[in-house]
Formats: C-alpha cells, structure tokens, sequence
C-alpha cells in the first residue's frame, strides 16, 4: 500500500464532521516533528487549527488545507460507510476522499520526500491546517493568519488543498477567487385582508421591481481573469402561510460573485441606490464572506504550472471560477495563492470518492512543486 493511500485512510476513519477534528491533527503533529518542524496548536472557541513550520528563514512556502468535512447526509444512502475508506477497483470511497483529506495525505508525503531529499532546503516549509473550513470559517485560517501577523510572520507562498481539478488531476490551478457579498433585505410592508388592497402595502408588490432591476443591472464586464460579477437571489419569504391575507413583510436573501473591477462598497452603494430609487421601506444586513483575489504569473503559479507538466506532461488551465476558499484570508497579506487538489466532481456529495492513481499523481505534484520553489 502507498504512503499516500494509507494516510488518506488514516484520516477517512476519524469522523472529522465540522468543527471536529477528531485527532486529524494529532496525527499529523507525530509525523511533522518527527521531520523537524516546530508545531503549533492555536484554538479559537471550539475550533482546533495548526500551524507548523520547519526553518526560520524567508521565503516561507505553506501548504493550507482543512481537517474537517461536511456532514453526511443519510448514511443509508452511501454505497459504502462514509468513514470505512474502501477501495474499488482505483477508485476510494469516504467522506473527505476528495475535500480534502487526500489532499491532506499527498501534502504530507510530498514533504516527508522533499524533507528527506533536501534536508538544508531553502526558506522555511510550513503547514496551516484548520477543522472551521467547512462551517463559519470564522475560528479557523483567517483567526492563524490574524495571529501570524500579529507576531510579523509572513508566508510569502501558499498551495491551498481544495478540490480544483476538472477532469484530471491538475488540469486546472485556481489562482485567484471572485469575492462574496451577501444580504439579508427585509422589505416592509403593512399587513392587510386581500380583499382590501387599499387598507394595506404589499412588500412583495414594492420589491418585485427593485428586484428585477437589480438582475437585470450589468455591474461589470469581468476581465482577462474573471468573469462579470453576478447577482443572484436565493431566497424570497413572505406570508402568513393563509392566501387571503397580504404579508407585513418580505424577506430576500441575495449574493455578489464579484470581480477586481469594482468593490464591496460600489457594490453596496449601487444597490442601495435602487432600492431607494423605488421607495422602498427596508432593511439590509450585509455579509462580507470574502474579497476577490488573484495571483498572477510570477515564482508560485510558475511552480505549480512547470511542476504539473513535468509530472504529467500535461498544460493547465489558470482559473477563477467557482465559489471562496481559505485562500481568501491568506492573500489579503500579500502572499501568492494557488488552488491544486483532487478532481471536484463528488464533492459533498453522497458516495465521495476519488482515484487512488490520481492521489498519487497529485503527490508527485505537490513534491515536484517544492523541489522546484525550495530546492537546496
């Protein structure tokens, strides 16, 4: 059995449903120290987070991942335990296959290989492993980044974990992310009988033109990296439940996906515009989950994209798609991001699973990626 395979396992059994972490960490601790690195453990609340580092010197290269999975539905549904690891032909099954303890496992045996190959490499070696990825993320890697510069410890390079590839391991690097603006509206209204319109206001009526304006409005264009920034409404409430009776109120949950080109702010401003511009009475709550970010061409990406051709013989697509990660708290410090894990496509999902060989290829990335960035 491979190292790789036998410590995705390791990790499968413990049950790490967010925020536990069930001794992920733990494990992990034995085997860096074991190397060399100093390993620190920082709890927030209820959250456990590590972070280990080997040198003292710059530039400091960290791999960033999550110890905790998402919970598992109806475990009747699985083909197989989520949290028995088993193998099926190349394929293995258990929650967290995919996001993100293999990962996890390819991180460790690429450092144990590299450590052994290179023992006065250059800079420092870090990890920054966290059990708050998968639920708030608000005790977790932006509380160890808070922490980090508060002491004036900088990583100058960080490899995020997350699941990024599409069809084949290392087909596509996320090197940048678009931002996440949410809101609670709550349009308000006077409560009344349908039958006397006149005797009330009904804040479905108020908000429907103010909201078919707001997703009909062109923010941006996108750019060379990202794509126009999008609004959507995911939830619309009002009403008592009977049908002669207009609500008091109405509740939307909506959300920017947004570019470099604008900000939060702009964001805010313009959308506050509409609704004052329709009369609205209202109340708005917004939640910034998270800023746009991109690492251009420069030492990381150059890394990450030679080391993927020289494993697979393979070129990679640069990519901004999808939703936030914890790369989001990290490059706000100025440091370089990239996104390369497993193949993303049962993620979350029931039966998770992912290729043993492209875990072992993954490995073979992730070792070729510090050789080249840290190689002494």
């Amino acid at each position: 059995m491979s190292r790789t395979l036998d410590y995705t396992k390791e990790l499968i059994r413990r049950a790490s449903v967010t925020p536990e972490d069930e001794g992920c960490q733990e494990w992990m601790i034995e085997k860096l120290e074991a190397l060399g690195f100093e390993c620190e453990t920082l709890w927030f609340e209820e959250v456990r987070n590590l972070w280990a580092r080997r040198g003292n010197a710059a530039p400091v290269f960290a791999f960033a991942g999550h110890t905790d999975v998402v919970p598992t539905g109806d475990v009747s549904a699985w083909k197989y335990d989520p949290f028995t690891p088993t193998e099926e032909g190349d394929l293995l099954y258990g929650r967290g296959t995919a996001d993100m303890k293999g990962s996890i496992a390819a991180m460790m045996v690429a450092i144990e290989d590299f450590v052994t190959a290179n023992p006065d490499h250059t800079g420092s070696l870090a990890l920054l492993i966290t059990a708050d990825e998968e639920g708030p993320s608000v005790n977790g890697t932006v509380k160890v980044v808070e922490a980090l510069q508060a002491r004036n410890e900088h990583i100058d390079y960080c490899l995020v974990g997350e699941p990024s590839s599409t069809d084949t391991v290392g087909d596509v690097i996320k090197n940048g992310r678009r931002g996440s603006l949410g809101a609670r509206l709550v349009v308000k209204g006077i409560q009344g009988h349908v039958a006397y319109p006149h005797l009330a206001r009904n804040p479905v009526h108020d908000a429907a033109p103010a909201l078919a304006e707001l997703a009909a409005a062109e923010w941006d264009q996108g750019n060379e990296f990202f794509p126009a920034t999008s609004f959507q409404i995911s939830n619309i409430n009002a009403g008592t439940g009977a049908t002669n009776v207009i609500p008091g109120t109405c509740e939307v949950i909506f959300n920017f996906r947004f570019s470099t080109e604008l900000t939060d702010t702009i964001l805010r401003e313009r959308t506050e515009a509409i609704l004052d511009k329709h009369g609205l009475d209202y109340d708005l709550t917004w939640t910034l989950s998270g800023q746009p970010f991109l690492t251009d061409r420069g030492a990381l990406v150059n890394a990450a994209v030679d080391a993927i051709r020289d494993v697979t013989g393979r070129d990679t697509e640069l990519s901004t798609a999808g939703g936030t990660s914890d790369g989001r708290f990290i490059a706000p410090t100025g440091s370089q991001v990239v996104e390369l894990g497993p193949i993303n496509a049962t993620i979350h999902k029931v039966d998770e699973h992912t290729s043993i060989s492209e875990l072992e290829t993954l490995t073979r990335i992730y070792t070729r990626l510090l050789e080249n960035l840290m190689g002494s």
